[in-house]
């Protein structure tokens, strides 16, 4: 995978750039569109982005061929902020293959050519919400889980500004069973077993979790939740600690194929379900900031994972290092498909799983107080 040093970048933007304001000059040149940024309500410019023509897909498809949104390798091109600004973003694993965009932005200096200075912070979700809240934490990569959104309920200036991740055909990321002697996968009644999860009824897989149980003769009161850490998940699968549990890339690769163990359903294959949450600093305070931060992200995504990325074994190696495990372990799953967009309706079905499992209380939310996609349409030039 070619890497793209700051001078290339900036000849493929000036080369693109031809390409792309002549069809774009017909939709007002003159006078920028704008977009609500934040939760500011102030109007900010929406610009044409070299590179980026491709950039936006329509929010209600989630077809499970979707191709997801791409700029050019290298684009949207850096726009250095005037005062260097630090973020702090939270994480409750460096490790997750998902965080590979965060992790490799970090380690190419995509951060540090919008003039950011990334800190990362390992911090359990639960613990990190009340500091993203009061602004210790500026972003927090997550997921709108439960809490999240009882967190806005309560007040919490937070909004899910970008996605992260689809699987890939071929990726069995998802729940899995121990079998008993003689079941089958077909056959498989979770109802009265016990579920390993990292976070429990309010982890936002337990939308896809839901249509799980639906097909095993099983739903959210009729199984018991045992909440893991991330290590303890599988060991607790394997030694009958839990009968059934969410496994994600690559552990699940330590039980397929082994009898005994039944792959059941994953995440839907064109709808991120997590990625990246902004507090108040980014979303009001300083907006600009927040879009450099998601420009370096997006760029990141577009130079570096634009495709099956773990076909070019000099970048697996880069991989493995940022993410501090082996290469051979990340190339024996398929590669995700990076997505940093956010589908339409998928708060609403969130919070329709949140409430069967009674982890949430009042009215739902509408979309619009818990997303803000005007940050990343911004980053990419995209007028909605």
């Amino acid at each position: 995978m070619a890497r793209i040093p700051s001078l290339a970048r900036a000849l493929i933007a000036g080369v693109t750039l031809l390409g792309v304001l002549g069809p774009l000059a017909a939709c007002d040149a003159q006078t920028s569109e704008t977009a609500r940024s934040g939760t500011s309500g102030k109007p900010r410019p929406i610009t044409p982005v070299a590179g980026c023509a491709k950039g936006w897909t329509d929010p209600s498809d989630r077809s499970a061929d979707r191709r997801p949104a791409r700029c050019a390798p290298g684009a949207p091109a850096p726009k250095p902020l005037k005062k260097h600004t630090k973020v702090v973003v939270s994480a409750s694993t460096l490790t997750a293959e998902y965080l590979a965009p965060l992790r490799i932005g970090m380690a190419k200096g995509e951060f540090r050519e919008e003039n950011l200075d990334v800190e990362v912070k390992l911090l359990p979700t639960p613990d990190a919400l009340p500091l993203l809240a009061k602004g210790d934490v500026d972003v927090q990569y997550a997921a709108p889980e439960a809490g999240v959104l009882n967190g806005i309920r309560q007040g919490f200036d937070i909004r899910w500004v970008a996605g992260n991740f689809t699987p890939a055909p071929g990726s069995k990321s998802g729940f899995w069973a121990r079998l008993t002697q003689g079941e089958t996968a077909d056959e498989v009644s979770l109802r009265n077993r016990t579920v390993g999860t990292l976070i429990g009824k309010g982890s936002v897989i337990m939308y896809p979790m839901e249509k799980v149980l639906s097909a095993h003769r099983a739903d959210v009161d009729s199984v018991r939740f045992q909440q893991l850490g991330p290590t303890e998940v599988l060991t607790s699968l394997k030694n009958g600690g839990v009968d059934a549990a969410w496994l994600l890339d690559p552990v699940w690769r330590e039980v397929d194929g082994h009898a005994g163990y039944a792959f059941l359903g994953g995440q839907p294959r064109g709808e991120p379900l997590g990625g990246l949450l902004f507090g108040p600093d980014l979303l009001t305070k300083d907006p600009d900031a927040g879009v450099a931060f998601l420009r370096a992200y997006i760029r990141t995504v577009n130079t570096y994972f634009a495709g099956d990325y773990k076909k070019d074994e000099a970048f697996l190696d880069d991989l493995g290092e940022a993410l501090k495990t082996e290469p051979e372990t990340l190339a024996a799953v398929p590669s995700l498909r990076m997505d940093w967009e956010i589908r339409h309706g998928t708060v609403e079905r969130l919070q329709k799983a949140y409430a069967a499992a009674g982890v949430t209380e009042g009215d739902p939310l509408p979309e619009d107080e818990v997303v803000d996609r005007s940050l990343y349409a911004e980053a990419v030039g995209h007028r909605p």
